[in-house]
């Protein structure tokens, strides 16, 4: 049975030693510059025309555009409006890095803990830049939650103050653990069936794992859109901080 952990080596495709760095083009960077590729060919000759009738491809477009933008209305408000693109660019890095990893021999870079936790340490710190410069040392009355009599303060400062800071683990575990459980198991199961046919076991025995294979297929496919909906959602409600606090 094939490694099920070999899919997710990173292998450099073109080797660029800078100094004491590694720079290297790796197949991790072949599917991210995939993914810039994809996702901006597809918006753009989706919504060329512009026409009055829509397209399939137009329908898609817009349909993704007020999915974005009902997200950012209904976690961060009218003032949200200023962060559409960073949710949308968010969203479609998350997504197109989850499909495209379904793709046979693709490489799912979200599945790698460097890469979700660049993307939540980039939400991490814009929300604490624009709110310390949009509202001030204010900024840290986050942590002090209104209704609290004071003699709970030292209890739950304490609690407000780590939940803040684990912000980025919690976004970028959930993510990289979700992509790397699927593809192991879905690795696997296929393992199982290949290893049977090539032992020249057939029937339910062969058959089982392959049927239960196609379904994890299409469970994963789910999840992975969830999981970008997740992300992207989760970031609002964090750059919610930065528009308004209510004490």
């Amino acid at each position: 049975m094939a490694n099920p952990i070999k899919q997710f080596e990173i292998k450099p495709l073109i080797e660029i030693p800078v100094g004491g760095l590694d720079l290297s083009f790796t197949n991790s960077s072949l599917w991210m510059a995939i993914a810039v590729v994809v996702s901006t060919g597809l918006l753009t000759l989706a919504m060329r025309k512009k026409a009055l009738v829509p397209s399939r491809g137009q329908i898609f477009a817009e349909m993704m555009y007020e999915f974005i933008a009902g997200m950012i209305r209904e976690n961060i408000g009218p003032k949200g409006r200023q962060y559409f693109p960073l949710i949308f660019t968010l969203f479609m890095v998350v997504l197109l890095g989850n499909m495209l990893g379904m793709i046979p021999y693709s490489f799912t870079y979200t599945s790698h803990l460097s890469v979700t936790m660049a993307l939540a340490f980039m939400i991490f710190f814009t929300v604490i830049i624009i709110g310390l410069f949009k509202h001030g040392t204010h900024f840290f009355s986050l942590f002090v939650p209104p209704g609290v009599p004071m003699w709970l303060m030292p209890l739950v400062l304490p609690i407000e103050i780590v939940s803040f800071l684990v912000r980025p683990i919690t976004l970028s575990v959930r993510l990289f653990a979700n992509m790397i459980a699927g593809h192991i198991m879905l690795k696997v199961f296929a393992g199982f069936s290949a290893g049977m046919i090539g032992l020249g076991i057939w029937g339910v025995s062969a058959l089982g794992p392959m049927l239960f294979n196609v379904l994890l297929i299409g469970f994963e496919i789910l999840i992975a859109f969830l999981q970008a909906y997740v992300f992207a959602i989760l970031s609002c409600i964090y750059l919610k901080d930065t528009v308004e606090i209510d004490h």
